[in-house]
């Protein structure tokens, strides 16, 4: 299996957050170890992209994201 890009696994997390968090932790841990193989030391998501696109929403996610070593800010902030 090759290794996922920063931008591959980005996808996947929406395509998980739009499935009702499915295989959310897999992909978060693919998510990092892209961040880590690229130098990135925080991951970038769109907030129109987001099943819940307001500031509770955001500030869990970022908040599940960081208990699993992501770093997670928004684009347009």
């Amino acid at each position: 299996m090759s290794e996922l890009t920063v931008a591959e696994a980005t996808e996947n997390i929406y395509a998980s957050l739009r499935a009702d968090n499915a295989d959310i932790d897999a992909h978060i841990a693919s998510l990092k170890a892209a961040l880590t193989r690229e130098g990135m030391k925080q991951a970038v998501f769109d907030p129109t992209k987001l099943v819940q696109n307001n500031r509770s929403g955001r500030k869990l996610m970022q908040a599940y994201f960081r208990q699993r070593g992501v770093s997670v800010t928004f684009s347009g902030q």
